[in-house]
């Protein structure tokens, strides 16, 4: 009787958080669309929408016409007022700004980041400028910090694990450190996933299995399946960027290992491939301003690197079959790039995975990794706020 009762607590806990995901997102308002989402009786989802109303942690605000049927009742997070500020990294800049319950992004700017000198003396001055953003919009009401990492994470701990291109940062405590400092939860996580979780959040509904990939400087992606981000076993789903490609022969990876995707199809690829092609180029930016002017050596790289990349996404896209493969990061403004990518794909794939799918450049563009990490950290305070009054456990 025991283990049933867990049983029954453990799903009603579950059901609520998701509850709490899908308004934080913005994806429902209304009990309807809680139903439609979840696959859960209408019923159910009331019960659990009057529990959460009970706890203070939704509100009711006015209603929605129907076409013909009740008005329905329009619902919000609690406190609406909250907001969570963000951050995501780069090599040598942070985008940042504010997020708003619902999805809403403002206050947005970049800002001098060094993440090579590791974190303890580039995360301070981060600090700083997220609490004059906090500051500005009122201290009371932040709610949460959202990091959005180019290297691996470790969520459960809250730490970058075996960061390729991050000296120093490997199991530094990097949400600790912060929560200390801010006194709110603070969800740290890869960039892939809060662009995948930000895209997620502004696409139609019908679009429950998607692939978002980030090319910038290195390759990375974060899967969404049923409407979810999908972790894998380990928190490594998404990670192509070391499969092996034959035409990388021998070549060297960051990883240590030889001939991965990251070593022809990455930025930093593109970078050593024009160097040996005795072109300027220092970064993945110098890259992009010479494809984008239609310089030759560039543009041929470029499209190459694109059908690398499509080749890999392929062989995951015939096994997944999802609705949509978006596309991110620096490299994805390039239109050869994006066009040889979409072109391989429905070169590789069986026509009844491309019949329906749809494959463009991230709607929310640059600021999708900011978005998603300012979900991440709405959705932990909401965690820490659903086990505060009744005790359910969060990660």
């Amino acid at each position: 009787m025991t283990e049933v009762t867990s049983s029954m607590t453990e799903k009603s806990g579950s059901l609520t958080r998701r509850i709490l995901e899908l308004l934080a997102s913005g994806q429902a308002s209304t009990r309807t669309e809680l139903s439609e989402l979840l696959g859960a009786a209408p019923s159910t989802v009331s019960f659990a929408v009057g529990k959460l109303l009970d706890y203070g942690l939704v509100t009711e605000e006015g209603t929605l016409s129907s076409n013909g049927g009740r008005p329905r009742k329009v619902l919000r997070l609690g406190g609406g007022d909250g907001y969570a500020v963000a951050a995501e990294l780069g090599g040598k800049h942070a985008h940042v700004g504010v997020v708003h319950p619902g999805g809403g992004l403002t206050d947005t700017s970049t800002v001098p980041f060094a993440t090579a000198d590791g974190p303890e003396a580039s995360l301070p001055g981060l600090v700083e400028t997220l609490q004059g953003l906090a500051d500005r919009h009122g201290r009371e009401l932040l709610r949460g910090v959202g990091l959005c990492l180019p290297g691996p994470v470790d969520v459960e701990p809250g730490l970058v694990t075996l960061p390729a291109r991050m000296p120093g940062w490997n199991r530094f405590p990097v949400r600790d450190w912060l929560e200390e400092r801010f006194a709110v939860p603070v969800a740290i996580e890869n960039d892939a996933n809060c662009m995948a979780v930000g895209e997620h959040s502004v696409r139609p509904a019908g679009q429950r299995q998607a692939i978002m990939v980030k090319a910038g400087t290195g390759i990375g992606a974060g899967v969404i399946a049923d409407g979810r981000l999908y972790r894998g076993g380990s928190g490594a789903a998404g990670e192509i960027t070391h499969v092996r490609v034959e035409a990388a022969h021998d070549i060297p990876c960051s990883c240590g290992n030889t001939g991965c995707l990251e070593t022809v199809a990455s930025g930093a690829a593109l970078v050593r491939i024009l160097r040996e092609r005795g072109l300027e180029v220092r970064s993945t930016e110098d890259v992009v301003r010479l494809a984008t002017d239609a310089d030759p050596e560039a543009t041929r790289a470029v499209r190459q690197a694109g059908r690398y990349l499509g080749m890999v996404l392929a062989a995951n896209v015939n096994f997944f079959n999802p609705d949509a493969v978006y596309l991110g990061g620096i490299l994805s403004t390039l239109e050869p790039f994006v066009a040889a990518v979409r072109s391989q794909l429905y070169e590789g794939c069986h026509p009844l995975v491309t019949e329906h799918l749809v494959i463009e450049r991230a709607g929310l563009g640059a600021d999708a990794g900011l978005v998603g990490a300012g979900q991440f950290a709405l959705q932990r305070a909401l965690a820490h706020a659903l086990h505060s009054v009744t005790g359910t456990h969060h990660p």
